[in-house]
C-alpha cells in the first residue's frame, strides 16, 4: 500500500527483537518463515499449530493439561484448549525476567504523590487483598467491582479477585451513577471497591453520592470498601487484607476473567465476558511479538479503567515489562503533561489515542523524546499528518505503531510489528492469529478495495459470551448476523496486497453519496486541521428521490471563532481540494459540543437517528455519554427541520 516510508526496521531486527527470537525458536521446531507475510498466513491457517506455539514459547503454566488446542473452530462457539486449567493472575505475577526488588509499577496521579511498587511489593499486596476478599466470602465465579481510576489499588484488586477465580469489572469514576448501575446491575457484584473522589487537574470531584446511589440500586452488593483517594482518613481499603499465602485458583481456559462493556449508546451496555486463557494468550502474543515489550521496558498507555486499553496495559508484567499508570487530566497544566512522564518514568513505549496525537499537533507541541523506542496509537484512525507529526516532533528513531481492535476482543487485530516499516497513514499489518479480511456487500473478500472489516477464523480472545445470555442470542446478533459464521466488526477497511491496512471509520456511520461510500476518518482529518475548528461530526441522511442524500456537518469552533460565510467557504473548499466534490456538505452548523461516549468516541449514528425523528431517549442512552447535553442542539435542529419540511 502506498504511503511515504517514515521508518525502516534496523538491519539486525531479527537478532534484537522478541519476534526475531520467536522465529528462531520456530525454526528449531521445523517452521522456517522467510518473512512476516508467510508467518501470518501460517498463523491464521494452522490455528492449532500457531496457538500451541504461543502456549509453548511463553511457557504457559497449566494445572491440568489441555486435551486439544481447538476442539471446535466454528464461530461463534469455538472451543479452545479444552481440559486445561490455568490462572491469568499467576502469569502476570510471574513477571519473567524480573527480580523481587525490580520496580514493576510506577503510578502518577494529580490526586496524590507518585507510587512505585517492586515485584515483591505487588505480589504481597495481591496476596493480602486476596485474603481479605476470601474472608468476605468471595470465591470462584463471584463478581468484584471497582469504581476506581487507573491506580495501583485497582490493579491489585483485579489480580487478587482473578487469582480466586472471581470475576472482575471496573468503571472509571467519571462515569455517572446511572451508567454504572446500567452495567453492574447486569452482573450483580458481591463486593464494590470505590474511591471517595479524585482530582481532574486541580479540580476535586467527590464520588460519595454516586457510590451511595450505586450501592442502593444493586442489592447484590454485600461489602463496600472505600479507597480514601481524596481523603486518606476515611479509607477502609487497608482493612481489605489478610495473612494467607498467595495462591491461584486453577480455572478452565474459558472461565470468566473480567467483564467489559460496549459503549451502551443505545440500550443497556453489552456485558462482554472475557476468559482467563484467551486474554492471557492474546496479550502474551501482542505485547511481546508485536510491541516488542520485555524486562527492559517501561510500558505506558494513557487510559482510564473504563476503556479496554487499561486491561491491555496491565498485562504488561506477564511479558516482563514494567507498567506506568497515570490518573488525571492529560491537558493539565498543558498538553506536555504526558510527554513529561517519558523522561520522569523512563518510558520506552508510549501509548495513547489518535485524537491526543492530533491535539498535540494542533497545539504546536514538539516534545522531542529521543529515548522512546515506540509510540502506540489507537482509538480512532490516525491520519497521515498525525504520522508526520510524530516523526517531525517526537523522534525519528522510534517506531510508530498504529493499531485497531476493540473491547470485543480486548486487543488490536491490525497493527504493527518490529519487522515492518512505518508508512504514512497506513496500519502495517494484520496481527498474528487474526484472520482479518475485507468483504464486499455480497460477502466476498476483496483486496485494495473498501470493504467491511470481518474476522473469518476464531481468535482465543473473542468473548466467552455476553453475561446472562444463555442461548447466545445477543452475542450472535452483535457480530454474526450479517455474515453467518463470520465476525463482522463494524469498520470499513482497505487491505493491500502486502497485508497493510487503512481503516476509514465505522461502517454504520458511512457517508453514502450517489452509491459511493465515504469514510468519516478522512473527512474529520481535513475539517479539524483548520485552526478555527476544534471538533466536528458529519452525518449522511437518505432522501427519497435523491441518490446523493443530504450531508450535514456540525463543527465546534475555537474560542472567538464564528461560523461566517468565509469560514463555511473555507471548509467546503478544503474538502473539495483534499477529498472530492462528493465530500462537500449540503449544510454546516455550529454546535457547542460533539456527543461522545465515555471512551471519547464520536456518536454519528445517534445524531443521525435524532435528525431523522427518533426521540433522544431512544436514540442514545445519555448515561453512556460524557456530555449528554450535547444532544439538545440536534434535537432542536430536528424540530426546526420538521417545521420547515412538513
Amino acid at each position: 500500500m502506498t504511503g511515504t516510508v517514515l521508518w525502516e526496521p534496523p538491519a539486525d531486527v531479527r537478532e534484537t527483537t522478541r519476534i526475531g527470537d520467536y522465529l528462531r525458536w520456530l525454526r528449531g521446531r521445523g517452521h522456517d518463515f522467510a518473512n512476516y507475510e508467510r508467518l501470518w498466513e501460517w498463523s491464521v491457517t494452522d490455528l492449532p499449530g500457531f496457538w500451541q506455539s504461543i502456549w509453548d514459547y511463553f511457557e504457559v503454566i497449566s494445572h491440568d493439561p489441555p486435551t486439544a488446542v481447538l476442539a471446535d473452530a466454528s464461530m461463534p462457539g469455538a472451543k479452545w484448549f479444552p481440559g486445561a486449567t490455568l490462572n491469568y493472575a499467576e502469569h502476570v505475577l510471574r513477571m519473567p525476567g524480573r527480580d523481587d526488588e525490580d520496580t514493576v509499577v510506577i503510578a502518577y496521579s494529580q490526586t496524590r504523590r507518585p507510587i512505585r511498587l517492586t515485584a515483591r511489593q505487588l505480589r504481597d499486596q495481591v496476596r493480602s487483598v486476596r485474603a481479605g476478599l476470601k474472608a468476605r466470602g468471595v470465591g470462584k465465579g463471584d463478581r468484584v467491582a471497582a469504581y476506581a481510576p487507573n491506580i495501583p489499588e485497582t490493579y491489585v484488586l483485579m489480580l487478587a479477585a482473578t487469582s480466586l477465580g472471581a470475576v472482575f469489572s471496573s468503571c472509571a469514576p467519571e462515569f455517572g451513577s446511572r451508567s454504572v448501575i446500567d452495567r453492574w446491575s447486569q452482573i450483580e457484584p458481591k463486593v464494590l471497591v470505590a474511591v471517595d473522589g479524585y482530582k481532574y487537574g486541580d479540580k476535586a470531584i467527590s464520588r460519595a453520592e454516586e457510590t451511595a446511589a450505586i450501592t442502593a440500586a444493586i442489592p447484590s452488593i454485600e461489602h463496600v470498601i472505600t479507597i480514601g483517594y481524596l481523603n486518606p482518613e476515611i479509607s477502609n481499603w487497608p482493612g481489605l487484607s489478610g495473612e494467607e499465602p498467595l495462591a491461584f485458583e486453577p480455572v478452565p481456559f474459558d472461565h470468566p476473567l473480567y467483564v467489559l462493556y460496549s459503549s451502551g449508546t443505545t440500550g443497556l451496555p453489552k456485558p462482554i465476558v472475557h476468559g482467563h486463557g484467551g486474554i492471557l494468550l492474546e496479550h502474551l502474543k501482542i505485547l511481546a511479538l508485536h510491541h516488542d515489550l520485555g524486562p527492559e521496558d517501561r510500558f505506558f498507555w494513557f487510559t482510564t479503567t473504563g476503556w479496554m486499553m487499561w486491561n491491555f496495559l496491565v498485562s504488561g508484567p506477564a511479558v516482563g515489562a514494567s507498567i506506568v499508570m497515570f490518573d488525571g487530566n492529560p491537558g493539565f497544566p498543558d498538553m506536555s503533561t504526558l510527554w513529561d512522564l517519558v523522561d520522569e518514568a523512563d518510558i520506552s513505549y508510549f501509548g495513547t489515542s489518535a485524537p491526543f496525537l492530533m491535539a498535540c499537533r494542533k497545539a504546536g507541541l514538539r516534545p522531542g523524546k529521543s529515548r522512546l523506542k515506540a509510540v502506540g496509537s489507537t482509538g480512532a484512525p490516525l491520519p497521515p499528518e498525525g504520522f508526520d507529526w510524530v516523526y517531525e516532533a517526537v523522534g525519528t528513531q522510534l517506531q510508530l505503531q498504529s493499531l485497531s481492535g476493540g473491547t470485543d476482543v480486548c486487543t488490536g487485530f491490525v497493527g504493527a510489528s518490529p519487522l515492518h516499516p512505518v508508512r504514512e497513514g497506513v496500519i502495517a499489518c494484520r496481527c498474528l492469529g487474526a484472520r482479518v479480511e475485507a468483504y464486499d456487500p455480497a460477502g466476498n473478500p476483496v483486496i485494495d478495495q473498501l470493504g467491511e472489516l470481518v474476522i473469518t477464523a476464531p481468535m482465543p480472545s473473542m468473548p466467552v459470551g455476553f453475561w446472562d445470555d444463555p442461548d447466545g442470542k445477543r452475542y450472535r446478533e452483535a457480530y454474526f448476523d450479517v455474515f453467518p459464521g463470520v465476525w463482522r466488526h463494524g469498520d470499513w477497511i482497505t487491505i493491500g496486497e502486502d497485508g497493510s491496512c487503512v481503516i476509514t471509520g465505522r461502517s454504520d456511520a458511512t457517508l453514502n453519496r450517489g452509491g459511493v461510500r465515504l469514510g468519516t476518518a478522512e473527512f474529520y482529518s481535513v475539517v479539524e486541521a483548520l485552526p478555527e475548528v476544534v471538533d466536528s461530526v458529519v452525518v449522511h441522511l437518505e432522501q427519497a428521490g435523491n441518490p446523493n442524500g443530504e450531508l450535514l456537518l456540525f463543527v465546534v469552533l475555537a474560542d472567538g471563532a464564528e461560523l461566517t460565510d468565509e469560514l463555511v467557504g473555507t471548509i467546503r473548499r478544503e474538502l473539495r481540494t483534499a477529498l472530492s466534490p462528493r465530500h462537500i456538505p449540503d449544510e454546516i452548523f455550529q454546535v457547542r459540543a460533539v456527543p461522545r461516549t465515555l471512551s471519547a468516541k464520536k456518536l454519528e449514528v445517534p445524531v443521525k437517528r435524532i435528525l431523522t425523528g427518533t426521540p433522544v431517549e431512544s436514540a442514545a442512552a445519555k448515561g453512556a455519554l460524557v456530555n449528554p447535553d450535547s444532544l439538545v442542539a440536534f434535537e432542536e435542529l430536528a424540530a426546526v427541520r420538521r417545521k420547515e419540511r412538513p
